[in-house]
């Protein structure tokens, strides 16, 4: 609950921070534009703990995005191999995602190279990827481009000419149209997506298979066994 003496307080926090917001910025334009001497030693002194400060709030700032973009990469490497190891593990042999993780550290340590080649082959394959699909996407929107944009100017000409104004049934109808611009290139965009979408679970699972043999056996299923001749044939 807030009462009076802690809105006062409060109050009184605030118009302090402002003051001494003020007189920084006061004393910065001062001293800048040369009204107070920079060899003042009360000046000297407050520039360099000021130059200290921003250091050290520029070295911690530095120091904060490594360790975050760190936690990133690693959530990343975290979501890629249990989505591509582990839950294989799960699905097949009914076993917890600890107990799958556990397995595929036993996996790892025997062939730290191959799956770290995986990791980067992959990160450099969804970077390719994604530069195809927005090369592609930009390919879509021109193409649709053409005929709406032609449609859309000849109704604007067209409209005009008939003396159309922009009420509820013109704006109705333009947002129908940008509604069917929207759905025709999300529709092309999950077209031309489908290669790359069915490509990467593809390249995982053959990339495992030959490392956990109940995958392998599906993938590879041996050959059925060749019937024996009855002995009517062999007589």
């Amino acid at each position: 609950m807030v009462t009076d003496r802690t809105r006062g307080v409060y109050n009184l926090c605030l118009l302090c921070n402002l003051i001494l917001a003020a007189a920084v910025y006061w004393g910065w334009m001062l001293v800048y534009n040369g009204r107070i001497p920079l060899t003042a030693p009360v000046v000297r002194d407050y520039l360099f703990y000021l130059e200290f400060l921003l250091l050290g709030l520029v070295l911690g700032g530095f120091l904060f995005f490594l360790v975050f973009a760190a936690f990133v990469l690693l959530s990343l490497v975290v979501h890629v191999f249990t989505k591509d190891f582990v839950v294989p593990q799960m699905a097949l042999e009914n076993v917890s995602a600890f107990d799958g993780w556990r397995r595929l550290l036993k996996m790892l340590q025997v062939e730290k190279g191959g799956y770290a080649g995986y990791a980067g082959m992959k990160l450099v394959m969804a970077i390719g990827a994604a530069f195809a699909i927005g090369v592609v996407a930009i390919i879509v929107i021109i193409v649709l481009l053409i005929p709406f944009g032609g449609l859309g100017a000849v109704g604007v000409i067209a409209g005009q000419a008939a003396g159309l104004t922009w009420n509820v049934f013109t704006i109705t109808a333009a947002v129908v149209a940008g509604c069917m611009f929207l759905l025709l290139f999300l529709y092309a965009l999950s077209l031309v997506s489908v290669p790359v979408i069915v490509f990467f679970p593809t390249y995982s699972i053959y990339f495992f298979a030959p490392r956990y043999p109940p995958l392998g056996n599906l993938v590879h299923p041996l050959p059925p066994p060749i019937p024996a001749a009855p002995p009517e044939a062999i007589a």
